[in-house]
């Protein structure tokens, strides 16, 4: 699988299974209008997609010039970091869409942050295992 399909089908799959996860869950835990939520948690979606595939970019790019390997620990230095970089996006978009202070924008990102990145950890590992499976298939029926 080229690595521009491979890079798209793997954003947009993260994204979709967590809107299906989280606009409900945070529509109902903030009581908020599902539909006004849903409209920024879709807004948000596309620019971590976007935001995603730029931050992976150079994240293997570092990744292979110091020939850095994926551990445990190394992921979750990639979430973290990838966080950092959403959260500077999302916190201003976010407390606009709401009509919120920053502070409450803050409050509610973190919420969202603590959320992907455990299910960023999760999903990309299972991800990772599916293609590799996925791999293996291919080889074995050639």
């Amino acid at each position: 699988m080229n690595t521009l399909f491979r890079r798209i089908l793997h954003a947009v799959l993260f994204e979709i299974c967590a809107l299906i996860i989280l606009v409900p869950l945070m529509s109902y835990g903030f009581n908020m209008d599902m539909f006004h939520f849903g409209a920024l948690a879709l807004i948000l979606a596309v620019c971590a997609m976007l935001s995603n595939m730029i931050y992976n970019h150079f994240y293997e790019m570092v990744e292979h010039r110091y020939g850095w390997r994926r551990t445990v620990g190394m992921r979750v230095w990639h979430t973290l970091g990838f966080e950092a970089f959403f959260m500077s996006i999302a916190l201003p978009l976010t407390a606009w869409w709401l009509n919120i202070s920053l502070l409450d924008a803050l409050v509610l990102d973190l919420v969202f942050s603590a959320f992907f990145m455990l299910y960023a950890f999760c999903f990309n590992w299972v991800y990772d295992i599916a293609r590799h499976r996925l791999a293996l298939r291919r080889t074995t029926q050639d």
